[in-house]
């Protein structure tokens, strides 16, 4: 049973940050993520207020997500406003970036932002009060509906690391394959050296009457 939480408790990930940016600098975060897994994030941002030396909210200010999966494919690009949640469902198992940038160029003349993000996926992504609400689930449905979906997460989780690992495996058979044929290289260009300097040598001599 202990072994089954630790698993459930593994199944999934949250990361809740705060950083700071500049008004038109890109922040990006790069997130290992499973295929056919929800991610949302929550955010929040605030700007810096030089009178009173500390960040306040500011509804007019407006953020860009933009979420690119491990080929380089945009599957997210959306204006939003200060503060908000955005989702997106990975298609390809591997590293997701996702930047977040402001939609201004001078209109707080280079103010500093603050940026609160939660970024949440599998399980801990799904609002489980509104799907209770939704399908009129009792404590005891919607509990075994959140098992239901830590074991599917699992499942993915290990799908994902059985699909690093071949990654990995197929990454040093090419490395292997390619020393061993470099090795064969150098060895060949050697001999061929070996030769010419031996028949140069020979050729000397001969001239020289030596031989």
């Amino acid at each position: 049973m202990r072994v089954l939480l630790a698993l459930l408790s593994l199944a999934t990930f949250a990361n809740s940050l705060y950083f700071h940016i500049a008004e038109t600098e890109k922040k990006c975060f790069i997130e290992e993520i499973p295929d056919e897994t929800m991610v949302t994030g929550n955010y929040k941002v605030q700007l810096f207020d030089p009178n009173t030396k500390g960040y306040g909210d500011y509804p007019n200010i407006g953020m860009h997500v933009e979420v690119k999966d491990p080929e380089d494919k945009v599957i997210l690009s959306k204006l939003y406003t200060a503060e908000g949640r955005f989702t997106f469902t990975s298609n390809t198992p591997g590293e997701h970036v996702i930047c977040i940038y402001s939609n201004s160029t001078a209109w707080f003349n280079g103010a500093q932002l603050r940026v609160h993000l939660d970024i949440q996926a599998g399980e801990h992504a799904q609002d489980y009060a509104q799907i209770a609400q939704k399908d009129k689930l009792n404590e005891l449905q919607l509990r075994i509906r959140q098992l239901l979906d830590q074991v599917d997460q699992i499942t993915k989780e290990q799908n994902y690391q059985r699909y690093r690992e071949e990654r990995f495996r197929q990454t040093s058979e090419s490395t292997n394959s390619r020393v061993f044929y470099w090795s064969i290289a150098q060895v060949v260009v050697l001999a061929i050296t070996g030769a010419w300097q031996m028949r140069h040598l020979r050729g000397f001599f001969e001239a020289k009457k030596l031989v």
